[in-house]
This record gives structure tokens, C-alpha cells and sequence, in this order.
């Protein structure tokens, strides 16, 4: 390696000879496109560069068994590590020389496409090699034969401190990479044995099997004859199942490890405590709920709850904590699920919520890498974007990770979301169509994650249906991409016959290396080390259906109630129209807001029931509004939206209500890109124009943002949960019988002065 005239051609053809191993001229990899440039005197781009370095890798990386020499100028940091990541095992010699010596030598040169007038525009550029580089620094300026006899002496010094440490190589034969596991340290900190089993394991897999670990398997039937496929066909590493009931959950999971070669990871998402991974479970809070309250213990119990019903199951690996920044109140596909809107809460939250699942046998995905919360978009529908610059996300998100890596966490989801910046760090010159998502970056999964924040565990991706990744490339390209890139396993099958042929087409191809797949084999199954699964036979993988007693059990109903009333907030009471009790007020105008069902299929206005029920049970008359969509659907004929708005709106409102109540209950997402109010019709007459006629008071089930589509209420609280103990504890404080303890932050003022009054 080394600027132009450095004599990278002529050292290299006699190092090599020497070596007994062929020379390669890199610039003969160039394509046209790059020689032209070069010729008329115009410096390459990087994007015109990556292409070509991910070339010199391969050709390395496919060299025999005594190597190859290659002559390459790699003057940037960035475009070594392009080349190790193709071909790890590299030893860089940089022919170093003064701009005197080069000058002279490039000046003296014909039939050349590099000019010399570029020998300032390349010295400029180059970055010495770096003491964790394996690699040796030869002077120019010597005679040939001198410069060879060092260069073989450097070659021979490096080669020989290159031997693998214990526990930390790559592919057999090959010495390790920069970011080899390290299945001794933490998160894993497996012992001897341990660790030979790892390797022992992977030594008796065929390829086909190899290939099957990397994947996550979505399972979309209970039956045994679906699981019987997707085992016998696919050799999954781990899965991931459709929720329902508690006991067909948990034969579901008992047949599919009864069968299994090799011990599954078994993952749910339990972002809630126990809702979520069963129909059965137990709701404890929102992280955003958890986030409400001074008493951080609230995150630690719905950690604890959720171990203890997940592990009932027999699940092993938990979709969670959550450790994204709910920096943008327009973004709702977080806006629930962040523990809040500053880098000192969400880790002390997450720190909790580990601390409490941990209690139980299970390994944690903390999700998204590189931090949602900055676009308003969701990755589900769309490719979203962490648009900070370096130094504040390292104040910011890369805050969170090193607290919560250095915290033990076992391996990060990485979400569809691009980093511009982030990969101009690393990557300098990255044009704007060439930000790619996080799961197909190197340079933020391996220079950023790996490297410069030290993460020695599992990385996956977030689901591969997800747009944020699919409109990336095509789909037979992004699979293995992702593995490359460093993830090391892939969640979801699209069609699994397509994904499986891909993953394996990729590696065929030497698109994943086989330092790339041993390196993820190696996390893989460590993490199912570190959980003990290799020491247990598959009979008890699961526990017994005795178990199940505690999901959804009387002790846990109460903690999910004894944090319902912490967190009920009060964001803003302007008018002092509370209390309102059956005394002062009690006919009370019901409104419910749903926006509609969401994927869950759910009924989106049940809640509704809950609340009529328990305002009745405290003494309020109930008059409960409907929607022309709900009187047609109740047989009701000649009613329309202008119909409706004319019976609700007239001037003795007033005469028939004391109070109206606004209960909603927004939820979704996955399915558009942001999600605000949806009224039932244009005008609606549940829209709060009745705010100037009697006391209204607006309750949010769920997202925290619904100020900017109701900023004329003066009461407005947030209960955080559609649940029984949060509608409960609403209504007890709405009466006064208990007093408000939540927080909030400003996101729920969205920016606007008109919502604060």
C-alpha cells in the first residue's frame, strides 16, 4: 500500500516472488469508469471506490493457500477495513516515502493513468497505519533490494504475533479478525466446556445447517406438521411464534424443541411484562408508563413480570428493553415504547427492566441500533433516519449503548434505520442515494457498534418484511447482505424457500465469508450457551404446564394496578374543572376514539365497555355517543354524518349533560408512517366543539401526543393503558378519590403554545 510512485508494482512483484505466491496489480481491478476518471485527472470518489476495495477483498480472501500479494494504495483507515472485511487475515506494507522521493518518481513515469499533479490530492488522503492494524512500514528510499529484505522481515514479524488467542478465532486456519467473538468475556462469559460445545457443534453441522442458524422463524401455525417443515427443511437457530393462549403457546414451544438438533432460541416481546407473548398475559405498563414516574422500581417489575410469565412459556430471549429516544413527538411508532425523551431516563429505566427480567432464565435484545426517535417515520413502512451528527449521538444514543453494554445486555436488534452522518464518519464521501439501513452497514455494525463501542454480542435484524429494509435492494441480495454486513442472524423468513436459497446463494458466491459465518455460528450458539440450553435434554427445555399458574395470576394483576395508579397524569387541568363526581356532575356525554382497527384485529372500541361500566359503578348516568357508521351498522337508516352533527350539536347540550368525557384509545402502528386522530367523519360531531358548553375532560389510553388534534380541551390526562386497573384508577382520580402522581415530558405539548392552555 502507499501513494502513487511509491513503487507498490515493484515491490510487490519481488515480495512476491520471494514468497513463492502470485502478484496482483489492484489497479487492474478498477473499472473503466474509475481509469477514465484517473486518466483525466480527476480523484475518485469514494463511491467510486467501495466497489472496487469489496474487489481487492474478494481477491485476497479467494487466494490459495500460501496467499497472495496485491498492491493496492488502502490509504484511508475506512479502505482497509473494506478490504478486511472481505479478506481479515490481511497484512498491510506500506512503502513509505518523503514528497520529495515521490515526486521525483512519479514525474520520471510514462504509460501511467495517475498524473502527478494527483500526488498532493493522495498524500492529503493517506492515514498511516494504526497500531491495531497488522501490517509493517518500509522506507523508500533505500535501494530495491533493501527495501524487499525489510519488507520480507516485516511480513515474517507481523505473521508471526498473529496467532490466534484462545476462544477468539475465526474460521479454522485463519487468524482472527478485528471483531472476533470473544466467547470468554462478557455478555457470554462462557467457560471451557462451554465453549466446546460451541465448537463441537458447529464442527458437525453441514452447510445447509449452518446457513439454517442464522435465521429467526416467525411461526404462523401451530401445528406439528408447519413445525415438522420448518425444522426439517430450514435448520432455524431460533423463533418467534403468533401469540394465543398460554397452554397451546406452550406446546407449541415443548414439540418444536422436542425436535429440534440443535437447542432454539425462543423469543417474544415482552415490551409490556407478560402481554403480548401470550393472550393470557399480564399487562404491566407501557416503557413510557414506566418512564412516568419517579419510582424506577416500576420498570424493574415489569421486567420481573415479564421473565417470569415469558420463562413460564418457554421462551428464552426477550425482544427488549426498548433503549430508543422519543426525541420527535411526531414519531409514534415509539412515542409508547421509549422509556422517554432523554438519554439519563431511558438508561435508568433500561438498567431496571433488565436487571428485573434477568431474575428469570433470559437473554435480552435491547432494539433499535442506531436509535429511533428522531424521524417521524416509521421503518415498518419506510426507511427512516438517525440524522444526528457523530458527537452528539455519542452524547446521546451511544450513551445508552455503552451504559447498557457495559450493563451486560447479551445482543442488539438492529433497526432499518439510516445514520447519514454516522457512516460519513467512517465511510467520508457517502452520497446520499448510498445511506443505507443499519442491518446493511458495516461501517455502523462492525467500525461503530463492535469497534469503537466494544459490543462482543449477537447482533440481529428487526424484521426483514419491514419496507425500511426491503426498498433497500433487491431481496436475493439484501438477505446475505445483512450477515456481511454483521448482523449475525436474520429475522423472519419472507417465503422461506426464496430467504434459505438466497443466505445460502450468498455464501456460495463469498458475499458472507467464511469468517463471517463461523464468527456468527460462534454468537449464535454461545448465546444458547450462556442460557445453559446445551446442558439440559430437550425434555426440559420447557417448563411443565403446572407453570402457566403464574401468567396472569392475582399477584401480578396487582402490581399491574399499583402502577396503573402511580402513573394516571394529569397533563393539564387550565379551567380547575376537577373534581367531577356523580354529586356535581352527573350526567356524563361518553365519547370514544379509536382510529380504527389495527393489525391485532381487535375490537378498537371495547375498552369503551369498561369505561361505561366502571363511571356507572361509581354513581354517573351514562349517555354514550355514537357514530352514524355504528347507528347504520345497528340498523338504524336515514342517518349521515350532517344529520348526526345537527342531533348533537344543539343549543341544549348543555341542558342534557353535565360533563362530557373523551376516551381515547389510538393505537397502531406498522401501518402508516405516523399516526394522529382520525375522526369518524368530516366535522365530526366527537370532535370537542363542546369544550364552551360543560366541563370536558379528554383521557388518552395510549399515545401521549393527542394534544395537537384536541388543543381546546382544558382537561386532558394521560392513563397510559386501555387496561381495566388503569381505566379504574382514571375514573377514582377524576372524582378526587385519589390523587394524580404521574409525570410527563413536554412532548405532549407537540411544540404548540395553543396546547398548553
Amino acid at each position: 500500500m502507499g501513494v502513487s510512485g511509491c513503487g507498490k508494482t515493484t515491490i510487490g512483484d519481488l515480495v512476491a516472488r520471494e514468497l513463492g505466491v502470485p502478484f496482483l496489480d489492484g489497479d487492474s481491478l478498477h473499472p473503466v469508469e474509475n481509469v477514465a476518471k484517473m486518466a483525466a485527472g480527476t480523484p475518485l470518489t469514494d463511491e467510486d471506490r467501495w466497489p472496487w476495495l469489496a474487489t481487492v477483498g474478494r481477491e485476497l480472501a479467494d487466494a490459495g493457500p500460501g496467499g497472495l500479494v496485491l498492491a493496492c494504495s488502502a490509504l484511508r483507515r475506512s479502505y482497509r477495513d473494506a478490504i478486511r472485511e472481505q479478506a481479515p487475515d490481511t497484512v498491510f506494507l506500506h512503502l513509505h516515502g518523503t514528497k520529495e522521493v515521490l515526486r521525483e518518481r512519479t514525474e520520471g513515469r510514462s504509460g501511467h493513468f495517475m498524473p502527478p499533479a494527483l500526488l498532493e490530492s493522495q498524500l492529503a488522503t493517506l492515514e498511516p497505519l494504526e497500531t491495531d492494524e497488522a501490517g509493517t512500514v518500509v522506507d523508500i528510499a533505500a535501494p530495491v533490494d533493501q527495501v524487499v529484505a525489510e519488507a520480507l522481515a516485516g511480513i515474517a514479524a507481523v505473521a508471526g504475533s498473529g496467532t490466534p488467542a484462545p476462544n477468539a478465532a475465526g474460521a479454522a486456519g485463519t487468524a482472527p479478525r478485528q471483531f472476533d467473538v470473544d466467547l470468554q468475556a462478557a455478555p457470554f462469559n462462557l467457560d471451557d466446556d462451554a465453549v466446546a460445545w460451541v465448537d463441537s457443534t458447529i464442527a458437525g453441522m453441514s452447510l445447509e445447517e449452518k446457513i439454517g442458524q442464522l435465521f429467526i422463524n416467525h411461526n404462523n401455525d401451530y401445528s406439528p406438521e408447519y413445525l415438522d417443515g420448518v425444522l426439517d427443511n430450514y435448520h432455524v437457530g431460533g423463533m418467534r411464534y403468533r401469540p394465543g393462549p398460554s397452554a397451546a403457546v406452550q406446546e407449541h414451544i415443548r414439540y418444536a424443541q422436542s425436535k429440534t438438533k440443535v437447542p432454539l432460541l425462543v423469543a417474544s416481546n415482552p415490551e409490556m411484562g407478560g402481554a403480548g407473548s401470550c393472550d393470557d398475559g399480564t399487562f404491566v405498563s407501557t416503557h413510557l408508563q414506566a418512564g412516568s414516574h419517579p419510582d424506577k422500581s416500576i420498570a424493574r417489575q415489569m421486567g420481573q413480570v415479564a421473565g417470569v410469565e415469558t420463562a413460564a412459556l418457554g421462551c428464552n430471549w426477550a425482544f427488549a428493553p426498548i433503549v430508543d429516544i422519543h426525541y420527535n413527538w411526531r414519531n409514534t411508532v415509539i412515542s409508547t415504547r421509549a422509556f422517554g425523551n432523554t438519554p439519563d431516563i431511558v438508561v435508568e429505566r433500561a438498567k431496571e427492566y433488565f436487571d428485573g427480567i434477568s431474575e428469570s432464565p433470559t437473554v435480552c435484545a435491547m432494539k433499535h441500533f442506531p436509535g429511533d426517535g428522531m424521524d417521524e417515520r416509521d421503518q415498518h413502512v419506510v426507511t427512516s433516519y438517525n440524522t444526528l451528527g457523530y458527537e452528539e449521538w455519542n452524547r446521546s444514543y451511544g450513551h445508552v449503548y455503552r451504559e447498557m453494554i457495559g450493563h451486560g445486555v447479551q445482543s442488539i436488534m438492529v433497526g432499518h434505520i439510516g445514520a447519514p452522518e454516522l457512516t460519513r464518519r467512517f465511510r467520508p464521501g457517502t452520497a446520499d442515494k448510498d445511506i443505507l439501513p443499519a442491518t446493511l452497514a458495516p461501517e455502523l455494525l462492525q467500525d461503530l457498534l463492535r469497534g469503537e463501542l466494544g459490543f462482543n454480542g449477537l447482533i440481529l435484524t428487526d424484521a426483514s418484511q419491514m419496507v425500511g429494509l426491503t426498498q433497500a435492494m433487491k431481496r436475493r441480495d439484501l438477505v446475505p447482505a445483512t450477515i456481511a454486513a454483521g448482523c449475525d442472524m436474520f429475522l423472519f423468513f419472507r417465503n422461506p424457500a426464496e430467504d434459505f436459497q438466497y443466505m445460502l446463494d450468498g455464501y456460495k458466491s463469498g458475499v458472507i465469508t467464511e469468517q463471517r459465518l463461523h464468527d456468527a455460528l460462534r454468537r449464535i450458539l454461545a448465546l444458547k450457551a450462556s442460557l445453559g440450553l446445551h446442558l439440559k435434554a430437550s425434555a426440559g427445555l420447557v417448563p411443565p404446564a403446572e407453570a402457566l399458574a403464574v401468567i396472569g395470576s392475582d399477584a401480578h394483576r396487582a402490581i399491574a394496578a399499583e402502577i396503573a395508579d402511580k402513573t394516571v397524569t394529569l397533563v393539564k387541568d387550565t379551567a380547575n374543572s376537577l373534581p367531577i363526581t356523580p354529586e356535581t356532575h352527573k350526567r356524563i356525554r361518553l365519547y370514544g376514539i379509536s382510529g380504527g382497527a389495527d393489525f391485532t384485529r381487535a375490537d378498537p372500541l371495547a375498552y369503551l365497555d369498561t369505561v361505561k361500566a366502571e363511571l356507572e359503578s361509581a354513581g354517573f348516568e351514562v349517555h354514550l355517543f355514537k357514530t352514524a357508521a355504528q347507528r347504520e351498522t345497528a340498523g338504524e337508516t336515514g342517518v349521515n354524518f350532517m344529520s348526526v352533527i345537527s342531533e348533537e350539536a344543539t343549543g341544549d347540550y348543555a341542558d342534557k349533560y353535565d360533563a362530557a368525557f373523551v376516551f381515547a384509545n389510538v393505537k397502531g402502528f406498522a401501518q402508516e408512517a405516523a399516526i394522529r386522530i382520525k375522526w369518524s367523519t368530516p366535522m365530526a360531531a366527537e370532535i370537542p366543539w363542546y369544550v364552551t358548553e360543560v366541563p370536558t375532560v379528554f383521557v388518552s389510553l395510549n399515545q401521549p401526543n393527542h394534544l395537537i388534534d384536541v388543543p381546546m380541551v382544558k382537561t386532558a390526562i394521560h392513563a397510559h393503558a386501555g387496561t381495566p386497573e388503569a381505566i379504574r384508577a382514571t375514573i377514582e382520580k377524576i372524582q378526587g378519590k385519589s390523587a394524580f402522581q404521574g409525570t410527563f415530558n413536554d412532548n405532549v405539548f407537540c411544540d404548540s403554545f395553543d396546547t398548553r392552555l
